[in-house]
């Protein structure tokens, strides 16, 4: 455990972009073998507005990266945070700090992003896709990803997380949100069996579901703890899933990049299949 969080801990940004393209490409040939869908679409043109608002979520976390570790490094400086309070063996300081960074910044992030409607506006963009796969898990306007990381950020303050489990989070983060939006069909077993612990594909592919109420469910990143625990969990057949917002069926895969970015600023549309709450 020592060595993981010694690793993380000074890991370098080579390999982070390592993880992040590997998973991609991993789970990219993965979706060729056995897709859940089987899209009409070319598969590289969809990727580019994704792989764009990959280039800006990275953007964004490198500029302010520096208040992340800021925040950290106060915080154990100062003895501040509930890992920093608790007297636990080094194996549960991070499994719970990994399980509260998943709460405050992928949980709780995600949760408010759906409830309130300028945060919505952002977060729109990543529900335009109508031909899910891994490389929607990074389609996030840059606005959405500045929201995203003051939850981080919080987590960090109120956990006292040191840099080794901040970096060791992000990185599942990536690659387990790489994994529940890739178009791949599981075995339903093995894909419920799954589910009970982190957040499977077909688990997620329920939240982009065009139409409420299955829109405002299946929250969660890594840990399908959360859902469970605070009652937004849903199930959905595959064959009934239809993805994209109700409300913009005008913005989809093919948008151009300039208009998903002016689509925050557009106003709101109110959802036709359910109330938005």
């Amino acid at each position: 455990m020592e060595t993981i969080i010694d690793y993380f801990s000074t890991i370098p940004s080579s390999h982070r972009s390592l993880i992040l393209v590997s998973g991609i490409t991993f789970f990219w040939l993965l979706e060729y073998a056995t897709p859940l869908f089987r899209f009409n679409y070319k598969k590289l043109k969809h990727a580019w507005p994704n792989i764009f608002f990959t280039l800006t979520t990275i953007l964004v976390n490198f500029i302010l990266a520096f208040i992340l570790l800021l925040t950290s490094d106060w915080t154990i400086k100062n003895n501040f945070g509930v890992l920093q309070w608790l007297s636990l063996p080094l194996w549960a300081t991070i499994l719970l700090g990994v399980l509260l960074l998943d709460l405050t910044g992928a949980y709780l992030a995600h949760w408010v992003q759906h409830k309130i409607k300028p945060l919505w506006l952002f977060h729109l963009i990543h529900h335009t896709d109508n031909h899910v796969d891994t490389t929607t898990a990074n389609r996030h306007h840059p606005g959405e990803s500045i929201i995203r990381f003051v939850f981080t950020t919080l987590g960090v303050f109120i956990l006292g997380a040191p840099v080794g489990i901040l970096m060791l989070y992000q990185s599942l983060s990536v690659v387990c949100s790489q994994f529940n939006h890739a178009n791949i069909r599981l075995p339903k077993n093995i894909d419920n069996m799954i589910s009970w612990i982190i957040v499977s594909p077909d688990m997620h592919k329920v939240h982009h579901h065009y139409l409420l109420p299955y829109t405002d469910t299946n929250y969660g990143n890594i840990f399908s703890i959360w859902d469970r625990l605070f009652g937004t969990f849903a199930k959905i057949e595959s064959k009934d899933l239809v993805y994209g917002v109700d409300s913009y069926p005008d913005v989809d895969s093919n948008t151009r990049i300039g208009k998903l970015l002016k689509l925050p600023f557009n106003g709101y549309r109110p959802p036709a299949g359910g109330k938005f709450d």
